[in-house]
């Protein structure tokens, strides 16, 4: 039963992971060693905390594995991401990762025997064509089908399969058991990543240590424990589209810190993709009572 406190966490984990995109774009570290420390510094502050308060409760079995697994695709999505971004551009890469809700409505339907509702499918059409209409329609004239338009696409399967394969432990794990086998997971999986591609572990600035930290705190742990939270009480098709929010969000901080620019054709496709997002929230219970108290006036008269 979804309820006020999942929808809450759920903005919560929307603002905190708003802030990433921002933060890449200060370009202070490789991509790749900037996935693999938000993962492993997520994990510094969480592991002592479960280990201390004995909240640690490792799965056996089937659950287990699929619990380490989560991590694997998790960080898969941020490696692919980010080589996507470094061989095309962020717009193509981020435009072609946030198909994710489309890939969630499928899979529900396959794998978690969850029909997605039809308003699901209306929204999701309506905040897509707000995300096309937010970057602008020039931007497909330029569309280029290589091996970063199809790392992009796969970003965004690895970023459904992520959200549905953590919508079916979370009925079984705690959230912070759960958090924290994702994550050892993947620091492992990224540091091994990290280390074939020669990447630098240390000499970092100051100021992209804060950043690293910012990254490992506030985008992954702070805001992945309140999207598990939402996602354990939520559906997953509305938490996935419900993630596209962040677009938004991320181009109004990217004015107000990096003085980007937005066009009134921004703010229009803004809003219609808030508007996709929320027709999701209306229960089809509600949509079937509007159409029986129609119908039964129209017999009435």
């Amino acid at each position: 039963m979804e309820n006020k406190k999942a929808k809450g966490a759920l903005l919560i984990g929307i603002l905190a992971i708003s802030i990433f995109p921002i933060l890449v774009r200060l370009s202070l570290n490789s991509g790749l060693i900037s996935a693999f420390y938000r993962m492993a510094i997520a994990l510094l502050f969480l592991l002592p905390y479960v280990l201390i308060s004995k909240k640690l409760q490792v799965p056996k079995g089937k659950i287990l594995w699929l619990s380490l697994l989560s991590g694997v695709v998790f960080a898969s999505d941020v490696a692919v991401w980010n080589i996507a971004i470094q061989h095309s551009s962020a717009t193509q890469a981020t435009l072609l990762t946030n198909l994710s809700p489309v890939w969630v409505g499928i899979g529900s339907f396959v794998f978690l025997k969850i029909r997605p509702a039809t308003n699901f499918w209306i929204g999701t059409v309506v905040a897509i064509f707000g995300m096309i209409m937010l970057v602008g329609f020039h931007f497909f004239l330029d569309l280029s089908f290589d091996m970063a338009f199809g790392l992009a696409v796969l970003s965004g399967i690895l970023y459904a399969l992520y959200i549905l394969l953590s919508k079916s432990i979370l009925d079984k794990v705690e959230i912070l058991s759960f958090m924290t086998l994702t994550l050892f997971a993947s620091t492992i999986f990224l540091g091994i990543i990290c280390l074939f591609a020669g990447e630098a572990f240390f000499g970092f600035s100051n100021k992209a240590w804060t950043v690293l930290f910012i990254q490992g705190i506030v985008c992954q742990l702070l805001a992945w424990i309140c999207i598990s939270y939402a996602t354990q009480h939520m559906r997953a098709t509305r938490v996935s589209l419900s993630l596209l929010s962040q677009a938004v969000l991320a181009a109004i901080l990217a004015y107000i810190f990096l003085d980007e620019e937005i066009t009134m054709q921004m703010i229009i496709g803004g809003l219609i993709m808030l508007l996709g997002i929320r027709i999701t929230f209306y229960s089809q219970n509600l949509f079937s009572m509007k159409l029986f108290q129609k119908q039964k006036i129209k017999n009435y008269d």
